[in-house]
């Protein structure tokens, strides 16, 4: 019987997150589902660091506190903005170069309790180019929707 009820169940709508980086200069929240969609790049930079995040439209994220305390990473075509604590050095969000136009949120600077489960995608990044190009929706998830505000 519970199977049949989840398989009935709707798709909820965002929660509010909130999270920050590990000494707690920058804090932010970002409305999204509860079920999270965390893609796992394995580009340059996403290798080094562990990058694995969930895109978000930029109206869906913001800043708290500590604007002053973040600074900015670029490189190549300089689209991402990778931004991290000046402080402790946690990314806990960044400017994907997939999608200037919204934000990527790494899931475990997230506080405990809203999040419901994770999917996880790899993404090949050492293909960007093709990868963005083959990607059925990866461009869209920055893009506010009737179901998402």
């Amino acid at each position: 019987m519970a199977h049949v009820e989840e398989g009935q169940r709707k798709k909820q709508g965002p929660v509010r997150h909130t999270g920050g980086c590990h000494c707690g200069a920058i804090r932010f929240e970002v409305w999204s589902a509860p079920d999270l969609h965390i893609f796992n790049c394995n580009c340059s930079i996403c290798t080094k660091k562990q990058n694995r995040h969930f895109i978000v439209p930029k109206s869906h994220f913001t800043l708290l506190q500590g604007s002053e305390n973040t600074t900015t990473y670029t490189f190549n075509t300089h689209t991402a903005k990778h931004t991290f604590c000046k402080t402790c050095g946690v990314q806990s969000f960044y400017t994907p170069r997939s999608n200037p136009d919204g934000f990527g949120v790494a899931p475990h600077c997230l506080d405990p309790g809203t999040v419901k489960s994770l999917t996880l995608e790899d993404f090949c990044g050492e293909t960007w180019e093709e990868s963005v190009r083959k990607h059925p929706a990866i461009r869209s998830m920055s893009k506010s929707t009737p179901e998402t505000g």
